[in-house]
């Protein structure tokens, strides 16, 4: 009926389309920095490492301007494939969702507006020491989730923040998740071997063993986590006891759903992740084995088909480039669902080559 799969948990996942079908979704996305994606191979977000600080500003620029404003065009990968923050502002635009950039620590502010919850950029999690304050930032977090829930359907947690996988890859193996190999990547070959090191070596600075922080998430996160995590979990734990959450997001999103489930399992009714088919296709990532080890909840996977697209920055997500960021394939799900079906994946497929005709050119 819609073009969006049941992933993970069917009988969850057609409960949740169900309740979604219709409603007004509200679309945030929580951006940041860390310098662990300045660790040469570990990101594909921008041509250099520095470029990862403009990054997330740049995408909800985009999101909400159309355009970005802190740097020239749009982000691209270093092969000059454009952010999916494309495909996240044509299913908004299609579907009128309302959106709001979360900043969870960032060193260059986006040209929009923005609401802070307090974070710093993230350190490189191989110091051991990668977050200054995630428990006041998830504070703030939840207050605004809590508050977002009384005046919307349902929320669509997005984020942008590069180096993602590599610290969601960190956070789960000191939660105890078996997460090596697991991760996705936006870069066809996925560097596991470097992924896994770096978060290796961030476990030994900080003397944690695997599994030692499976009932302390705010460790796990401040100890080798990202900004993004703390803010996104405290967003959805504010929001989950009111309103249906989506997570959208790939492998990053099992990170915060396992801060969720440590701290309140009693949300997770409520909670769905919603992603994109390339990430559930991705025969070097495995989101639905990582979800399964964390909590009974569905995975939800926009059909997005670009097969028939002429455009090559475009033809490559199929080529297993990029895949999702920006929460593409929450925005899209949402945007289907709010139009009853009507914006279906050839919908998007236009509207996306609309935009990106413009944009690029």
């Amino acid at each position: 009926m819609f073009d969006i799969t049941l992933a993970h948990n069917k009988t969850k996942g057609a409960d949740m389309i169900n309740r979604l079908q219709g409603k007004n979704p509200f679309f945030s996305c929580v951006i940041g920095v860390t310098e662990t994606a300045k660790i040469s191979g570990i990101s594909a977000a921008g041509e250099n490492p520095e470029i990862t600080d403009y990054t997330p500003p740049a995408d909800v620029e985009l999101l909400q301007l159309g355009k970005c404003k802190c740097i020239p065009g749009v982000p691209i990968t270093p092969d000059g494939i454009p952010t999916p923050a494309l495909i996240t502002m044509s299913a908004l635009d299609l579907a009128s969702i309302p959106t709001l950039a979360v900043n969870a620590g960032l060193r260059i502010k986006p040209h929009v507006p923005f609401v802070d919850v307090g974070g710093s950029p993230g350190n490189d999690i191989r110091t051991g020491k990668a977050l200054k304050n995630a428990k006041e930032v998830m504070t703030r977090a939840q207050i605004l989730g809590e508050n977002l829930s009384k005046t919307v359907d349902y929320l669509v947690v997005g984020e942008s923040i590069p180096g993602g996988t590599t610290t969601a890859l960190s956070v789960l193996l000191a939660m105890g998740v078996d997460a090596k190999g697991k991760v996705s990547s936006s870069m066809p070959l996925n560097p596991h071997e470097l992924k896994t090191k770096t978060a290796e070596a961030a476990l030994k600075a900080a003397g944690v063993k695997f599994g030692e922080f499976i009932e302390s998430p705010i460790k796990a996160v401040s100890t080798v986590g990202d900004p993004m995590q703390p803010a996104a979990a405290g967003l959805i734990l504010g929001a989950a006891k009111n309103v249906p959450v989506i997570l959208a997001g790939g492998t990053q999103m099992a990170a915060v759903l396992a801060v969720v489930t440590a701290l309140n399992p009693d949300v997770l009714e409520n909670v769905a992740i919603g992603t994109t088919r390339w990430i559930i296709q991705d025969e070097t990532a495995d989101l639905t084995g990582l979800v399964s080890q964390i909590a009974d909840i569905p995975v939800l996977a926009a059909d997005l088909d670009f097969t028939k697209t002429t455009l090559d920055g475009l033809k490559a997500y199929e080529q297993g480039v990029v895949k999702e960021g920006v929460g593409c394939g929450g925005a899209s799900i949402a945007a289907i669902l709010k139009s009853n079906g009507k914006i279906t994946k050839d919908v998007l497929l236009q509207e996306i080559e609309i935009n990106y005709k413009v944009l690029v050119s």
